[in-house]
């Protein structure tokens, strides 16, 4: 069980949480705001280089005093491209219109953006009631995980998973979803690396935050990952199958 933290004076950024987050939504109507480029640029370096990211991350609280982005413009374009995969799957394996606008839906409401909020919340909750350190001292300001910034970090570890389990999956899908051992071997591959290095961007998201102590309880999951791993695949255990037979099991 993890110690929990003292309980202090809320953080100044708490009560900017409020503004924070109805500017934040306001921006998603206002495209000419967006910083498109950059969200392109964190795409790409969570991808290759996910340490330079959160450096930056470092120089945005030092630039706006905040650790969260204010500019919506990775979560609209994550949004978008999350469509146009899903929307390729759809016509490679779906058979009608009206089912392809129900999955995509569903891949983007349910699998995203509820999923996101979900995981936020909890990791949220987590940070700030049992990683926080203790404030030395009763007058000093006692700081606290934004929940849009941790929204953010699985934003963030989410987008790697995407390149991994939808673009990358699409084109091998093929032979993923065939019978057999090597396919089960090389679908369970997959689905760990992109597993490991969710939870993996995840710590470093929190690993970030100074006033965050014992942040390597969130490398604990990729432990469980590695170890399960070889269980399924002994047990013919195939997810791409699974996951695919949720919305195209007519076409399996």
């Amino acid at each position: 069980m993890l110690p929990t933290a003292s309980r202090g004076r809320a953080s100044s950024s708490t009560s900017r949480a409020n503004p924070m987050f109805v500017q934040y939504l306001r921006r998603i109507v206002k495209w000419q705001q967006m910083d498109i480029e950059y969200s392109f640029w964190q795409m790409l370096h969570l991808c290759t280089s996910p340490k330079v990211v959160y450096q930056h991350t470092k120089y945005h609280k030092q630039t706006k005093n905040q650790w969260a982005r204010d500019d919506p413009a990775f979560v609209v374009i994550c949004s978008f491209l999350l469509a146009v995969a899903t929307l390729a799957y759809c016509a490679a394996y779906d058979h009608s219109a009206a089912h392809a606008v129900y999955v995509t839906f569903s891949v983007l409401v349910f699998h995203f953006l509820l999923a996101a909020v979900l995981l936020a919340t909890l990791c949220w909750f987590l940070t700030n009631s049992y990683l926080r350190e203790e404030v030395p001292s009763s007058y000093a300001v006692e700081q606290r995980v934004e929940w849009l910034y941790a929204f953010d970090v699985h934003c963030n570890s989410f987008f790697p998973v995407f390149v991994l389990l939808y673009v990358i999956h699409y084109f091998v899908s093929p032979l993923l979803v065939a019978h057999g051992f090597i396919p089960v071997l090389l679908s369970n591959i997959l689905f760990m690396v992109a597993a490991s290095y969710y939870h993996y961007l995840n710590f470093l998201g929190y690993d970030v935050l100074p006033f965050l102590e014992r942040t390597t309880f969130f490398l604990y999951p990729i432990g469980v990952v590695i170890v399960l791993s070889p269980i399924l695949i002994l047990s013919g255990f195939n997810p791409s199958r699974y996951f695919m037979n949720m919305y195209f099991s007519h076409r399996l």
